[in-house]
């Protein structure tokens, strides 16, 4: 009786192992579909009209132990403080894009539990085609199968 009580234990605990560990690991389709998630959720925040619900879906996103840096902006945030800041934009009527402009990522490097991705923000045109503005560089951290790092390089 005791083996078979420990057998069980033993594969209920294996199971509990394989199931972290799947949450926890994010391949790299995995990390680019994330990575256009957030992009597409930034977009939302940015237009003319979005709302508090669009931040937290944005910031709904990020694993709770989430680090935005911006190196040229000495931005550093953890999950709280990039949501007001998220915020203060918004009460200041700063978030007035219109719905055609769009980030793209047009190319990206995958790494251990990371992803760089070069993207761009642009603006879909009447004729259906994305107009392109100058591509930028970021660093995408994961954790637990969400964006713990977003690192701007530009």
């Amino acid at each position: 009786m005791k083996t078979t009580r420990k057998t069980m234990v033993s594969a209920f605990l294996g199971l509990l192992s394989l199931g972290a560990q799947a949450k926890a690991d994010c391949t790299t389709s995995c990390q680019l579909s994330k990575v256009n998630q957030y992009f597409d959720a930034l977009d939302a925040v940015s237009y003319k009209g979005s709302t508090v619900t669009d931040i937290d879906a944005l910031i709904n996103l990020m694993h709770d132990e989430v680090k935005y840096e911006h190196i040229e902006y000495q931005a550093n945030f953890d999950k709280p403080a990039w949501r007001r800041a998220f915020l203060r934009n918004l009460e200041s009527g700063r978030y007035d894009s219109a719905t055609s402009r769009e980030i793209r990522v047009l190319r990206s490097i995958p790494g251990k539990s990371h992803i760089a991705v070069e993207y761009a923000y642009g603006v879909n045109q009447a004729d259906g085609s994305w107009q392109q503005q100058e591509p930028m560089l970021a660093v995408f951290g994961f954790k637990d199968g969400k964006i713990s790092l977003i690192r701007e390089l530009w």
